[in-house]
């Protein structure tokens, strides 16, 4: 069996300096998002080579972590990156905004850091699997819960194990956010898959540049759910540096910071807990048509301030199906949550929980 490794991606820079808002951050417009969100206390689980937990940038954004790979000496409570890969990913998500170097995504978030690649950035499916259901059963000081798992990292095995790990987790909430891989060859009808991001209960991401136009080493597939910035990102990295790196590993963490923005918004308005289903459809609604084939942009780039919300004189369910990816049908379900409508809310919740799993599994118009 195939070892899971880092995709390769491409070091540009790295700096002892940086003070910026960096440009894949605004791309996805999230210093608009952040007037209303910047994802606080939302967790998110960075399952990949570790991180500086020392790094100024993210020091007061790490709540945990642990290490499943034998660097350190197997030392399950020394999850320092020793590759940069993993800080780099953490940094895109939710470095601090403190004033100096960069910021993330989602500059409030809690990082759960999960190692599961050791330093030359491979490991074994094993361990990929304890480390999401690692983060899948996590609890918290004040029994926070883990809510997204952002993993930029794959291998060519569809491995059953690693299949229903990742079911696991959608099972308990939680978005499982992935990146589709760096073998593409710039041809949209080439199919090029990794695991897990080919899994349809995943988020798979592909990468753009700055533009929008797909960076050439994508992965394309009809599971690619949408794009991100992926190409000369500027992000945190090992010994209090900077570096800007090219990869679907970069797009990844650009919407599992996003996802995080919006689930701190919306649950602020809905007053409850969004399903993993909710997630994923605000998630894919909050995207931009780039008028790319749907087999390289999914549903379009991420977008923050993309979605118009439904009018406050809006009060009754509406409910409407729109079509995402290849064929895929997903039911929406928008509704108030004043107290008339909390049970009915809560049955219909659980109805587009159902649908959406069951229009995943079916892969529709195929």
């Amino acid at each position: 069996m195939s070892e899971v490794r880092l995709f390769p991606f491409v070091v540009e820079s790295v700096t002892e300096t940086c003070n910026e808002i960096p440009a894949g951050i605004q791309a996805v417009h999230a210093p608009e998002a952040w007037v209303e969100s910047k994802g606080i206390d939302v967790v998110v689980a960075v399952i990949d080579t570790g991180c500086d937990f020392r790094h100024p940038d993210l020091k007061d954004r790490i709540i945990g972590g642990k290490n499943f790979t034998p660097d350190y000496k197997g030392d399950p409570n020394n999850y320092m990156d020793n590759n940069g890969h993993g800080t780099h990913v953490a940094g895109t998500i939710g470095a601090s905004m403190n004033g100096f170097g960069v910021v993330g995504v989602a500059p409030e978030v809690k990082l759960l850091i999960v190692k599961v690649l050791n330093g030359d950035g491979s490991g074994d499916y094993q361990s990929i699997i304890d480390g999401i259901r690692f983060a899948a059963q996590w609890r918290g000081p004040q029994g926070e819960k883990v809510r997204v798992i952002s993993m930029s990292l794959g291998g060519p095995d569809d491995l059953p194990e690693l299949h229903q790990a990742v079911k696991d987790a959608v099972a308990e909430q939680i978005l499982v956010v992935c990146a589709a891989g760096n073998d593409g060859d710039d041809k949209p009808d080439t199919i090029e898959r990794s695991y897990p991001g080919a899994y349809p209960e995943v988020v798979q991401i592909g990468a753009v540049d700055l533009d929008g136009t797909p960076a050439s080493f994508t992965n394309t597939n009809s599971e690619v759910d949408l794009v991100a910035p992926g190409v000369n990102i500027v992000s945190t990295f090992p010994d209090n540096r900077y570096a800007r790196l090219s990869g679907t590993s970069m797009a990844t963490p650009h919407v599992s910071g996003g996802a995080a923005v919006l689930l701190y918004k919306l649950e602020q308005e809905y007053g409850r807990q969004l399903s993993e289903a909710e997630i994923y459809a605000q998630v894919c609604k909050h995207t931009r048509n780039l008028g790319l084939d749907k087999r390289v942009e999914g549903n379009g780039m991420l977008d923050l301030t993309a979605a118009v919300p439904i009018p406050p004189s809006e009060r009754s369910l509406s409910t409407r199906v729109r079509k995402y990816k290849a064929g895929y049908v997903v039911l929406t379900g928008y509704f108030e949550t004043h107290k008339d409508a909390e049970t009915f809310a809560e049955q219909v919740s659980k109805m587009v929980d159902r649908h959406i799993k069951i229009m995943r599994e079916r892969k529709w118009g195929q």
